[in-house]
């Protein structure tokens, strides 16, 4: 008897990550994950595990996730995406759906990662939700060449989350900048093959303490390269980061 061979396919999702746990499936509430497998075995009539490009923390977006699903029934990826999207809720989104060879992982075939975190410098309502408003003054030429530094680090353990499960803390990154966008909003943007828990905000956080001139350019560079997470600044919230985009 011959095995019906699989075949795989990959998602493309957005989602506001307000009312969720994170990407990866938790205990003790509601993830995205969860939630496009719930609505995934309910279309096909069958158990369907999703495997997602990486894992977002509770109350982070994303402007672009990649997730890939096996099942031995070929599908149209098209319609997949239009009756995915009549299921799922407002806040996910389905983009497209593709029919990709099936060694192609969401996770481990991506070659670069890209997130943007988003502040605003003056009162505004209408991003309060996406974007996170600074009381200070900040000295975005000088968090601009802090930034720019970052491609020349391959250790980032000083941005890495306490007790995190990394087997390396080493990363490539390609680009970190700060990219104004109107008078007053702004965001910093950072690509690399990888990416640690919590990393970006915690990159983001010190970055605005060198905006503030809590730290010089030289303080910066050592509190990077002695590795310790106490010495670097504070997390930032949730809500200003988005997973913007992923590259295979």
């Amino acid at each position: 008897m011959t095995n019906n061979p699989s075949h795989r396919y990959f998602l493309w999702l957005s989602f506001d990550g307000t009312a969720y746990h994170g990407w990866q499936i938790q205990p003790n509430g509601m993830s995205v994950q969860e939630k496009v497998q719930q609505c995934l075995s309910t279309l096909l009539r069958q158990p369907i595990e999703v495997t997602g490009a990486g894992r977002t923390d509770a109350g982070v977006h994303a402007r672009q996730m990649a997730c890939h699903f096996d099942t031995l029934q070929p599908l149209d990826t098209i319609q997949l995406a239009y009756r995915l999207n009549r299921m799922l809720p407002r806040d996910i989104s389905c983009c497209r759906a593709e029919a990709v060879p099936a060694d192609r992982h969401a996770r481990f075939s991506a070659t670069r990662r890209t997130y943007r975190y988003f502040i605003h410098t003056g009162r505004d309502p209408f991003l309060r939700h996406f974007s996170v408003e600074m009381h200070w003054q900040l000295d975005f030429a000088l968090m601009n060449e802090a930034a720019a530094w970052l491609a020349t680090v391959t250790d980032f353990r000083a941005f890495c989350k306490a007790n995190a499960d990394n087997k390396t803390t080493r990363c490539q990154v390609s680009c970190a900048r700060w990219v104004q966008t109107a008078p007053t909003t702004w965001y910093f943007e950072i690509a690399a093959n990888r990416f640690l828990r919590n990393m970006v905000r915690a990159v983001v956080g010190t970055l605005v303490d060198v905006g503030r001139h809590r730290l010089s350019l030289d303080d910066f560079r050592r509190v990077v390269l002695a590795g310790t997470r106490s010495d670097a600044g504070e997390s930032m919230p949730a809500h200003g980061l988005f997973l913007w985009e992923i590259a295979y």
